[in-house]
């Protein structure tokens, strides 16, 4: 019955198409979609572009459609009703009109349902990240959610428009995306990758003292290009890659010698990003891709002399390109991958602060030692104060025993249960 019943359901794909130029689709979030089924081959959605505006010419966009994604033109009339009020893209499932709307919530749902249609491709699922949770959060609570989903794609186009009119300055958006890629990656087993960098830095005679000097090791991240095509910083690039092809983790293999067991986790050498969200190729990469490369198109026609102001930027566009199915996904949408190879030999001039990049608060200290939480911290930086109150009825009690289950605090079994093999509610 499970298969009858998906085999009813339709699934609808509803785009945003307001005009292109230069083989792009706008607005970049249809063109960031339209990537993505490509690049996961998905031919479950039937895919409705909606025209924004009625002097669209159709015939042009016509000619810059990807052939390998079906499509059907439709006006904003003749969108379904639970969809006329929603921000495109949005993904509808009939019967039963269940609608999603918003960047990322329908990206992830293409990954899903691309796993789900063929289990085989695992590297798609992969797309979603340590738990599943790439692009998860709402932009609203997510400053990273936000920089991908909302402001990058809106300054990019915004910076193409007013390119075209006169010179712009770069984007704030970009200069935080530099920043991104130039702090420390972490990752669930970063204390075992850091040993296994510091093995290959001491094999290659690298000391300690560029993970305890925090002002080289800043240094070391605006030429962070260089470094990991070196040969004692190439862990981060074996990690990522033996992911990709399903290899086996490098830093997995065996068990590091005692004399990399015994450094302090401080004294570690920083993992540095391969990809946007550290190590891994993840959707986030798959959302930035189509903005930055008609950014990049831009800059090299119009002001190749700022190139040298996000050089961590370059060098993640130009590995990206080695991701398997990247480029035949790309060249399907129309992208044409620049060639950079001049910026990462040039990179002399002195690259400007990132730390003074507006809009990016700087990363609290993550070990917390004590002290007012950072939550509460944060409150008095702002001048809010909190005043905490006792509660109206100190003598309330619960009664969890005549209460259901389910929101119970001790509701499960405790480890020792299961341990025992018992069962019930813990009394």
């Amino acid at each position: 019955m499970k298969g009858i019943k998906k085999s009813l359901t339709e699934e609808y794909l509803y785009l945003d198409l307001s005009h292109q130029t230069e083989g792009c689709i706008f607005p970049l979030h249809t063109s960031v979609t339209v990537f993505l089924l490509l690049y996961c081959d998905c031919k479950i959605f039937k895919v409705c572009l909606v025209l924004t505006r009625e002097s669209t010419d159709i015939s042009q966009i016509k000619n810059v459609l990807p052939q390998d994604v079906e499509t059907q033109i439709i006006s904003r009339e003749e969108l379904p009703s639970i969809v006329q009020n929603c921000c495109l893209p949005a993904a509808v499932e009939r019967p039963g009109n269940f609608c999603r709307a918003g960047l990322a919530v329908v990206l992830r749902h293409i990954i899903q349902k691309s796993y789900e249609a063929d289990p085989s491709k695992k590297e798609i699922l992969e797309l979603l990240g340590f738990k599943k949770t790439c692009l998860k959060a709402c932009a609203e609570v997510s400053q990273w959610t936000r920089l991908c989903e909302l402001t990058i794609p809106s300054a990019i186009e915004n910076f193409i428009r007013e390119s075209s009119e006169q010179p712009s300055a770069i984007p704030v958006e970009i200069l935080q995306l530099e920043k991104k890629l130039s702090e420390p990656v972490r990752v669930h087993n970063d204390d075992k990758l850091r040993r296994q960098k510091l093995k290959q830095q001491k094999a290659a005679g690298v000391g300690l003292s560029l993970a305890k000097d925090k002002t080289k090791s800043k240094a070391c991240n605006q030429e962070a290009s260089e470094e990991l095509d070196s040969p004692s910083k190439s862990l981060e690039l074996e990690v990522a890659f033996s992911k990709l092809t399903a290899q086996e983790d490098p830093a997995s293999a065996n068990r590091e010698p005692s004399h990399i067991r015994k450094v302090k986790a401080s004294d570690l050498p920083p993992l540095e990003h391969v990809f946007a969200e550290g190590l891994y190729f993840t959707l986030a990469d798959i959302v930035l891709l189509p903005c930055v490369h008609h950014f990049l198109v831009i800059i090299c026609k119009k002001h190749s002399e700022k190139l040298v102001e996000f050089p961590l930027l370059a060098s993640w566009y130009q590995r990206i390109q080695e991701v398997p199915k990247v480029k035949t996904a790309a060249s399907k949408c129309g992208i044409q991958f620049l060639d950079l190879p001049e910026l990462l030999t040039t990179s002399n001039e002195q690259h400007p602060n990132l730390s003074e990049v507006p809009g990016v608060e700087e990363q609290s200290d993550p070990s917390f030692i004590g002290g007012p939480r950072p939550t509460m911290t944060k409150l008095m930086e702002k001048g809010i104060e909190v005043m905490f109150s006792p509660h109206p009825c100190p003598t309330w009690t619960l009664d969890w025993n005549n209460l259901p289950a389910a929101v119970s605090p001790k509701e499960g079994f405790s480890f020792l249960q299961k341990f025992l093999g018992g069962t019930g509610v813990p009394k």
